[in-house]
């Protein structure tokens, strides 16, 4: 989804050069979160006479940054020219409303003066009234975008303060009124002509985090921070750094502080204040009476630059994906564990120990997200539901939301989500909170909305994920909720043997996956015998009902190749008569309760002519080829619960190959964002 950057540098002198550079890179880094246009603004010679200069240009960041070289270029600017105090704001549009166009990119302004400037995240849902009434009082709108009437509608509450009244209206009386009038969901950076060096964010349900950067005295090794001490205006030189997420912030600083619903932060004289707006029956209270002052403290982020570099792979998928014995030795550490003098093993997880007796007696277990969020917890299901006994049910967010379903205060509603700020998946959160259900949340990213609103819950802490499509988070995910499972079976005696068969896979898993990954060269092969297909589907069931819809979907979103997942058992209704002698059709048989099953339906296709390509597990390749026309993928065989983390990995190489030989982008497929933050 759309990507904010701002770059503030006080009393610390920095080049026109340099900060459009800082610039640039802050937005480069946000790239993955998938685009169609970009822009900034920075401060022209005079600020109190010339306005701020905004560029913007529909495509990729290149085509930013040589539009404003050439540009800059046009008007003569002097690119050597130092600022004691600049405020620069950046943007990456994904388009929601209006066309990928430089009118409908941001940063969006107030008109020709660009008094008000504003850079957005997510989606004003009464912005049509609000463009009505600024059009009755005189604006003009150039624009498509729903962005449009937040920097017009400041400008028309500074106009009308400063009409109405001797005292000088402030920036943060400015953005709070013009707050209390926005619906929907949020990230906003306000930079304004009338307050020069200053800058004001703001959220409602988008991410927005902000970086410190102490250059005298700077003490960066040691982990915790008084409250406020990077806060206050001390002259110290600083870099002040506003972002939608920690990628662009970490190669400057790992000091930051995750902005809260409903707080204004305010950039000035290096100092930064911080104003928490109250709710009032879902009202905005913009008086500043009624605003309360925060003092917060800052956090260290726990991510290195070298997390989000490529190294010496070609693409990030590709790094993500060879990355997952990694990852997944990370999402186990510290929650594998021997208890008692019989060393019987088991997990810990400890951010759900104290809700574990309530998740037990919960009348069901609702799994809720979206996409392969969805599909990770899919694949859990049957786990869950064998060492709980408790009934599992899936919610994809949206439709639970369109269908306002039952939720109870007897259930257990977990919401699964990588970033941790999936609109849907929060707006469901909201739902089931109101419902009263107990609320856990899985997500890749600390501090995210999901993990701070819901009641407990675990990171899957799989590191930094940049393509856009999800590997290493996928996996992950399916390593922690399989751990769910067994730390809320963990009090049986009946499953213990089973138990502790899984918490053995688990420690074996890393090292399998590392075999599976040697099938690299093999996905290759199978990419250029399928890269003039046009569909593919993939049978799956049982635990592998999942895997086939993850290995379509990771088809269909990067190579840009219809793919379907199919549930195997019901082939015969429907899906039969789209086999022939052309269509590839992967079918999932590795070793599990459903595999003579499997092996049915594989005979079934080859009795169509069915042009098959069977995953099965090592040393089954007769079992399941019916002939040599048959292409089969062998892979390790480990627990049933699992062998999905093997059975995809195959599936995300087959994905990227296949991108890479069709010439497609593959870290940032077509349309796709990486957090969906709007609806």
């Amino acid at each position: 989804m759309c990507g904010i950057f701002a770059y503030l540098n006080y009393n610390v002198d920095r080049e026109r050069k340099y900060i459009l550079q800082v610039l640039f890179n802050g937005l480069r880094r946000l790239e993955y979160r998938g685009y169609d246009s970009a822009g900034i603004a920075i401060d022209a010679s005079d600020f109190t006479s010339t306005p701020p200069l905004v560029f913007r240009q529909e495509g990729n960041i290149e085509s930013l940054v040589k539009s404003v070289y050439k540009d800059v270029s046009k008007i003569e600017l002097n690119l050597e020219e130092s600022f004691r105090t600049h405020a620069g704001i950046a943007h990456t549009r994904w388009a929601t409303h209006g066309e990928p166009a430089p009118r409908n990119s941001h940063p969006q302004t107030s008109g020709p003066a660009n008094e008000f400037m504003v850079v957005h995240n997510g989606v004003i849902t009464n912005y049509e009234v609000l463009k009505a009434t600024l059009i009755l009082h005189g604006f003009t709108f150039t624009s498509e975008t729903d962005t449009e009437v937040i920097p017009k509608l400041a400008k028309f509450v500074y106009d009308n303060a400063n009409e109405e009244g001797d005292q000088v209206v402030t920036f943060n009386q400015v953005v709070l009124e013009v707050m209390r009038h926005l619906e929907g969901a949020y990230a906003l950076i306000f930079k304004s002509l009338h307050y020069p060096n200053e800058l004001i964010a703001c959220k409602r349900g988008s991410p927005l985090l902000l970086g410190v950067k102490e250059l005298a005295e700077n003490k960066e090794n040691g982990s915790a921070f008084e409250e406020n001490k990077f806060l206050s205006k001390d002259g110290k030189p600083k870099e002040l750094f506003l972002s939608s997420d920690a990628n662009a912030v970490v190669e400057h600083t790992k000091k930051v502080l995750v902005i809260e619903d409903g707080e204004v932060v305010h950039l000035k004289d290096g100092g930064v204040s911080i104003l928490k707006y109250e709710n009032d029956m879902g009202e905005l209270v913009a008086s500043l009476s009624r605003a309360s002052s925060v003092r917060r403290a800052l956090s260290v982020l726990e991510m290195e630059v070298e997390q989000i570099n490529k190294g010496h792979y070609e693409h990030y998928m590709q790094k993500e994906i060879h990355e997952q014995p990694e990852s997944l030795t990370t999402t186990m550490r510290g929650r594998l564990i021997r208890r008692g003098s019989s060393k019987s093993k088991s997990v810990l997880l400890g951010g759900l120990k104290d809700h574990l007796k309530t998740i037990r007696r919960s009348r069901r277990i609702v799994f809720i997200g979206c996409g392969t969020s969805y599909n990770a917890a899919l694949t859990a299901r049957p786990i869950l539901e064998e060492l709980s006994g408790i009934p599992v049910t899936m919610e994809i967010a949206s439709d639970l939301l369109d269908r306002e379903g039952p939720i109870y205060r007897e259930d257990t509603a977990v919401f699964v989500s990588q970033s941790g700020e999936t609109a849907d998946t929060l707006l469901a959160l909201q739902y089931a909170l109101d419902n009263g259900a107990l609320c856990v949340g899985i997500t890749n990213t600390v501090g995210s909305a999901i993990a701070r609103n819901t009641h407990c819950g675990v990171h899957i802490n799989a590191g930094a994920e940049i393509g856009v499509a999800s590997t290493k988070a996928y996996t992950s995910q399916i390593v922690v909720m399989a751990m769910l499972a067994l730390a809320i079976g963990g009090d049986t005696i009946s499953n213990q043997a089973r138990r502790e068969a899984i918490v053995d896979g688990l420690h074996e898993l890393p090292n399998k996956v590392r075999e599976v990954l040697e099938l690299d060269q093999e996905m290759k092969d199978l990419a250029n015998l399928l890269i003039a297909e046009q569909s593919l589907l993939v049978f799956g069931r049982g635990y592998n009902y999942a895997t086939a819809l993850e290995g379509a979907l990771k088809v269909k979103e990067v190579a840009l190749m219809h793919s379907e997942g199919i549930l195997a058992g019901e082939m015969k209704h429907g899906p039969l008569a789209l086999v022939d002698e052309n269509l590839p059709i992967v079918v999932i048989a590795t070793r599990d309760v459903c595999f003579s099953k499997q092996q049915s339906v594989i005979q079934q296709l080859h009795a169509r002519r069915g042009r098959l390509i069977v995953m099965c597990s090592e040393g089954d390749a007769a079992s399941v080829c019916p002939s040599e026309s048959c292409r089969v993928i062998e892979v390790p065989q480990v627990q049933d619960c699992l062998q999905p983390v093997i059975n995809i990995v195959p599936l995300q190489l087959l994905a990227y190959h296949l991108t890479v030989l069709r010439g497609f982008n593959v870290d940032q497929p077509r349309n796709l964002a990486k957090s969906v933050t709007t609806q």
